[in-house]
């Protein structure tokens, strides 16, 4: 079954001296501000949709990597993934870096990164963002 998960911003102002609001809608999870010097400079308590992306990517790609190990029969512990978006200005995002560590009794180095490999693949927010360059690094702990 399809589903789909909705947000939505309200933005008043211009780019550089207005400021927004993104709401998620789907989960009720509150309210965040955005704005454009939270996205170019520093946060200060604001988020952009980098960190949104970071957000989205790093989470499907432990339920990838999750699924595709359990598949495997060494189903993992624990994964704990981050992802770095960056943006640069005028350009775009300019790439994804994926940093994962997990615990998976059973599996050596190799069969994680292999699995990592895979995940990074077919996590549907990688295929989505198969625009921009996406790379990651798979330890044990």
């Amino acid at each position: 079954m399809a589903t789909t998960r909705t947000a939505h911003t309200v933005w008043n102002g211009n780019l550089t001296e207005g400021s927004g609001v993104v709401t998620f809608d789907s989960s009720g999870i509150g309210d965040y501000p955005v704005s454009w010097p939270a996205r170019s400079e520093q946060p200060g308590g604001k988020t952009s949709p980098e960190e949104l992306i970071a957000a989205a990517h790093s989470s499907c790609f432990s339920m990838a990597l999750s699924n595709g190990l359990n598949s495997a029969g060494t189903p993992p512990t624990k994964l704990t993934t981050q992802a770095d978006v960056t943006f640069q200005p005028g350009t775009g995002i300019t790439g994804i870096h994926l940093t994962v560590q997990g615990e998976v009794p059973g599996l050596d180095e190799a069969g994680f990164a292999s699995a990592a490999e895979e995940a990074a693949k077919n996590c549907p927010v990688s295929q989505a963002l198969k625009g921009t360059t996406i790379t990651h690094e798979a330890k044990l702990a």
